[in-house]
């Protein structure tokens, strides 16, 4: 009896391992005589892309699956009871070596159901880092038909950003938009998709543009001619009450024109869009359309800045101010041949309006007179956003006399010598 025992657990761990590895052995043999295989497509799907990469690589389906599953769930597969993925998180994009090797990983959706095997495990992917860059705008008209006049193309942008793959970006050398000349003779203006090409018009993919179309316009015509015309600034509406119109400036001043022979027979000018002045008060500049009649068009620019400069509106007014001496002697006396002038001052409405004539006089400086006549100039002194039109009469007399008898020392009367302003 102790010699069975010792048999047994004599090397107790080996016999133990290989106990519990024929176990598995035999349910493996089991498993795989109940394994099942579908044939099938599943795309795989990449998952955690770089955003700084583009994956160029058109990725394979999952096309063989062995499983294990009860019969009831396997009786329902299909190609959406698996989810087939590859995880691009982990890989290093370098331009000298863009093929990477990345694991599949495949999963059903029925919990019951064991994935044991599938093809592939494993897939090749190429990934390319994500540039941009600025490239020229093109318009290909393709071909004329006969007995037209095509004029160059106007687009609204001459250049776009393209990005997309290194290797695919930095082949392209253009986007192109493609317009069809039809023969009616119709002149073109629309919005054209663009298309990334080479330097041999070859379309390359897959390229994001931005923005991704322009407006082409492209004149069409049998007989066309051309005319250099002024631009005329259209001017509506009326600035507040006391401003007025001081300049009207337009620029481009002339521009050149194109157009059947009978558009442009009788044409003079070229009329600005409205530009509104109503209510102004100080220059209004506006950027407007040029106002084309119906088959001319612009050979350059298509607006125009418009500038109307504006100021106060400005007039006179005339009112009667006292005469004060400057620099009197308080032992002199002054007579005056008058003491009071006409001043006619000049400015704008809203200043004229406040002025009382109260606030300043005509001022004769008799500081360095003798006894006797004289013939003083007059002087006005104004706010200085106004001016002193006239001064009728701009001279007075003033008589120089002694005092009847000494002033008094003690009150004597001050001559006034400086002027109030307003």
């Amino acid at each position: 009896m102790r010699r069975a025992v010792g048999f047994v657990v004599h090397n107790w761990p080996l016999k133990l391992a290989a106990i519990v590895l024929a176990t598995l052995l035999y349910a493996g043999l089991v498993l795989s005589q109940n394994a099942q295989a579908w044939r099938g497509r599943v795309p795989i799907i990449p998952l955690r892309q770089p955003a700084s990469a583009v994956l160029l690589t058109t990725l394979p389906d999952v096309t063989s699956i062995r499983y294990f599953a009860p019969p009831d769930a396997a009786s329902r597969l299909s190609s959406s009871s698996f989810t087939a993925s590859v995880d691009l998180s982990d890989v290093v994009v370098n331009p000298e070596a863009p093929f990477v090797t990345a694991k599949v990983d495949v999963t059903a959706t029925d919990p019951r159901v064991q994935i044991l095997d599938f093809e592939p495990q494993a897939i090749r992917v190429q990934l390319d880092p994500l540039v941009s860059k600025e490239v020229p705008v093109e318009v290909d008209r393709g071909p004329i038909p006969p007995g037209l006049e095509v004029r160059e193309p106007v687009v609204s942008s001459s250049t776009v950003k393209v990005t997309g793959p290194e290797s695919v970006i930095k082949l392209v050398t253009a986007a192109q938009a493609r317009v069809v000349i039809q023969p009616s003779g119709i002149d073109v203006d629309q919005d054209v998709d663009l298309v990334a090409v080479d330097a041999r018009g070859q379309v390359l993919a897959p390229v994001d543009i931005e923005p991704p179309s322009v407006r082409v316009q492209v004149r069409v015509g049998s007989q066309l001619e051309s005319k250099t015309l002024p631009v005329n600034p259209v001017v509506i509406g009326s600035q507040a009450a006391g401003y007025e119109i001081e300049a009207i400036a337009v620029t481009p001043t002339v521009i050149s024109v194109e157009g059947e022979a009978d558009a442009l027979a009788d044409l003079v000018m070229i009329d600005t869009a409205p530009v509104s002045i109503s209510g102004a008060v100080e220059d209004v500049a506006r950027t407007v359309d040029l106002a084309l009649p119906d088959g001319v068009a612009s050979l350059g620019p298509s607006v125009a800045r418009v500038v109307v400069r504006l100021r106060p509106t400005t007039g006179t007014r005339t009112i009667s101010a006292g005469v004060l001496l400057s620099n009197a002697r308080p032992d002199r006396t002054y007579a005056l041949s008058t003491d009071r002038v006409l001043v006619t001052v000049g400015g704008t409405e809203a200043d004229l309006e406040a002025l009382n004539g109260r606030t300043f006089a005509a001022i004769a400086d008799v500081g360095d007179l003798e006894t006797g006549s004289h013939d003083v100039p007059l002087r006005v002194v104004v706010p200085s956003r106004l001016s002193v039109v006239a001064i009728n009469p701009p001279r007075i007399v003033v008589t120089v006399g002694l005092p009847s008898s000494p002033p008094p020392s003690s009150t004597p009367s001050p001559s006034p010598t400086s002027v109030p302003v307003p």
